[in-house]
């Protein structure tokens, strides 16, 4: 069966603001439930940006929505609300979708295995997260996870290690000693935050971000235009360097156990630090994929071309080693070496993740979020693999580079990738 060439059209995202649970009023998207912000995304995306284009709703076949916390005001039936609320017709046909951090990049590429097999010419994919609002509420894992016999259960922290991101970080650190240290990943944040400054004042993110109203922080009486990604600051590796550390240390015997520890890092606390992470998020984004022969019949010119698409499990307990094999599969199926990608998007769920991927791929740090990271960018779960993706195809056409890989880990211990190539280059 011949498969049918797949162009990603455009996208959009909004801003990300800073997640606040327990202090919603500074959360400048405090106010809005999740759907809300996708479906303010999609009005603006459709009216404004892509009716230039001749590109209008009643051209999506289907409808993608990725969140990652699916539960009390997240559910979508079915990803039917933000098309409803967004004004799609009810021909368009929907669903919901969750892999976690991947979760907007998997509905992504269902969309794009349709057009690839025939059975759609358009589609939608989108994906959105409110972490003020809706963060594990009304999630109940199955306590047989929680038993003190599985590998899954850690006995000096009480907790299942799979299900404490943190603490995934921190072994998947202990594993890789003596690849990297803890300044590595203080750099590595660091860079991230003052690329991700950088690049807004210099207006580069407008090419992505439709600015949606929301509130100034702390005044939910006083509206304010959210434009900007909320979490970026300027910074030093001084001041990240001495920020508190958020995780615990597994003590590996193979590493010398606590002794080795110890000695090797000056402390009993872990290396994992709000410098080194991604922040809690609200924000949506929004891609249209359409097959090649069908946009060139229309006359429209592509971001890019999916090249190829991959995903693939690893203990959860290390998730952020998901993008590894993940990509691996994406690079064989496009016949593809990591050495010929120019340009990489690597999600900063933890900085350790995105050091652990370029050591493995031999990656040079000018080829890897060159425009800020998820660290300072923000983190909104279920919608970052398409910020990811359309950041990347930007940068593609930017810099003329042919070939990128967007790539993220996912809670539960998995990974996704996308290959993608300017046809410009």
């Amino acid at each position: 069966m011949e498969m049918n060439e797949v162009w990603l059209m455009d996208y959009a995202r909004t801003a990300f603001s800073r997640s606040r649970p327990k202090q919603p009023e500074r959360d400048v998207f405090g106010e809005k439930r999740g759907d809300e912000l996708l479906a303010e995304l999609l009005i603006k995306f459709f009216d404004e940006k892509l009716a230039n284009k001749g590109i209008e709703r009643k051209d999506i076949e289907e409808i993608s929505v990725g969140v990652a916390a699916g539960v009390l005001e997240n559910w979508t039936y079915g990803g039917r609300i933000p098309g409803f609320l967004a004004g799609f017709p009810v021909e368009s046909s929907a669903f919901s979708i969750d892999r976690q951090c991947g979760s907007a990049g998997s509905g992504m590429h269902v969309g794009i295995m349709e057009i690839m097999t025939g059975h759609n010419k358009c589609v939608l994919a989108t994906g959105f997260e409110h972490m003020t609002r809706v963060r594990g509420k009304g999630a109940y894992p199955n306590l047989k996870m929680m038993d003190k016999k599985t590998i899954f259960y850690r006995p000096d922290l009480d907790m299942p290690t799979s299900f404490n991101m943190l603490q995934t970080a921190q072994k998947l650190y202990e594993e890789e000693v003596p690849t990297f240290t803890k300044e590595d990943l203080d750099k590595f944040g660091v860079r991230s935050h003052n690329l991700t400054v950088k690049n807004h004042e210099a207006g580069w993110f407008k090419g992505e971000i439709i600015p949606l109203e929301g509130h100034v922080e702390g005044n939910i009486e006083e509206p304010m235009i959210v434009d900007r990604d909320m979490n970026a600051r300027k910074s030093t590796l001084e001041k990240v360097s001495q920020l508190p550390r958020l995780s615990q240390p597994f003590y590996l015997k193979k590493n010398g156990g606590r002794k080795g520890y110890i000695e090797r890092e000056g402390t009993k606390e872990g290396v994992i630090t709000v410098g080194s992470s991604s922040p809690l998020n609200a924000g949506a984004t929004a891609a249209v994929c359409m097959e090649a022969k069908e946009a060139e019949k229309r006359g429209l010119e592509p971001m890019a071309r999916i090249v190829s698409i991959g995903w693939a499990g690893v203990d959860p307990s290390t998730m952020g080693r998901g993008p590894v094999p993940a990509t691996r599969k994406a690079l064989e199926y496009a016949g593809l070496t990591a050495e010929e990608i120019d340009y990489w998007e690597i999600n900063e769920a933890f900085c350790i993740v995105t050091l652990n991927c370029m050591d493995k791929f031999n990656l040079p740090w000018e080829k890897v979020n060159i425009m800020g990271g998820s660290t300072a960018i923000g983190h909104p779960l279920g919608s970052t693999m398409i910020r990811l993706t359309g950041t990347l195809a930007r940068i593609l056409k930017d810099k003329k580079a042919r070939y990128g890989v967007a790539n993220a880990c996912c809670g539960g211990g998995q990974g996704v990738a996308t290959v993608l190539e300017n046809l410009d280059a």
